[in-house]
């Protein structure tokens, strides 16, 4: 059995694994992330640290949110860090003395949820994450499609609505501002302020606290039964559905597998983002159809996946 280590560097807490050569996450440890970016390799290398012992280990893949080089070792820029072309795998490597690779985050859950998850029936997938933001990572003919320089399958700002919402990277109109969790909390919210008459249950649960209207929340909210949580769901799965129905006359993946904290409402969204999907898909009578399905992995896909490219880069 081939060990490697995973790492997922996240703008809270810093998790890291040891992953078996069939994606099982054998030990693990996690940290929050500190305030000072230049505290974090070191706190990498304790984290492998721990998790290394006496064993034998092939390589640490660490996934980070990001534009990621094509050298797969510098993170050119990431949102919630303050880094700038930073040589994160050189520093790394330094304090471990291990093969090191760097991978975008949301493309190493990919990769996880083609080998180990929800595409291990496919070589070409189309991973989606709903959170916060909406993040997305391409697998294709059984590779791991980066694009020239590293920063492929940023697809939560392709513009779906021309002069439509303005989003944090300066254009209108963006696929996150609209199929995300931060666009569920913002509906959400809206309606309660508006005095929407099915707004009661949202009311009760902000008690004069809009804060406490969140994405769990309405999530809770709409699987007791609430209409409006439900709709506010159904609305959201519509815009992934449109969305993944754009990338698909892009891409033409064979699986599209929908992750994230959002994807946590399961069927009380997948259906509404089955439905818009094949509303939207381009001739669709003529064509074979993607299957739309939930991941498999939960948010360890990123950490499965980053040890697994490791591992391979190792090969």
């Amino acid at each position: 059995m081939t060990l490697a280590i995973g790492v997922d560097i996240g703008g809270t807490k810093i998790a890291a694994g040891l992953v078996s050569d069939s994606g099982e996450i054998l030990e693990s440890e996690e940290e929050p992330t500190p305030d000072a970016s230049t505290e974090i390799p070191a706190l990498v290398a304790d984290l492998v640290g721990r998790l290394v012992g006496d064993q034998q280990i092939a390589g640490v893949g660490i996934g980070a949110a990001g534009f990621v080089g094509e050298d797969r070792a510098t993170v050119r820029f990431a949102p919630n860090i303050d880094w700038r072309d930073e040589p994160l795998a050189e520093q790394v490597r330094s304090l471990i003395e291990l093969p090191v690779v760097v991978e975008n985050d949301a493309n190493a859950a990919a990769w996880g949820e083609f080998r180990f998850g929800a595409g291990e029936d496919t070589d070409d997938l189309l991973l989606v994450t709903i959170g916060t933001g909406v993040g997305g990572g391409i697998v294709h003919q059984g590779q791991l499609f980066r694009g020239g320089f590293g920063a492929a399958a940023e697809i939560g700002h392709m513009r779906l609505v021309p002069n439509g919402i303005l989003c944090g990277c300066g254009q209108r109109g963006c696929f996150e501002q609209y199929a995300s969790g931060r666009a569920l909390v913002r509906d959400a919210r809206e309606r309660v302020a508006n005095g929407d008459e099915r707004a009661d249950a949202l009311a009760a649960l902000a008690d004069g606290d809009e804060g406490r209207i969140t994405g769990p929340a309405i999530t809770q909210l709409a699987q007791d039964g609430d209409p409006l949580a439900l709709d506010l769901l159904a609305e959201v799965g519509r815009w992934i559905g449109e969305g993944i129905a754009v990338l698909t006359s892009v891409l033409d993946p064979s699986v599209i597998a929908i992750g994230g904290g959002v994807a946590d409402a399961g069927d009380l969204m997948l259906d509404s983002v089955i439905e818009a999907f094949e509303i939207h898909l381009p001739a669709r009578a003529h064509r074979p159809e993607a299957s739309v399905r939930l991941a498999a992995l939960g948010n360890e896909a990123g950490l499965i996946g980053a040890a697994d490219l490791a591992r391979q880069e190792s090969d």
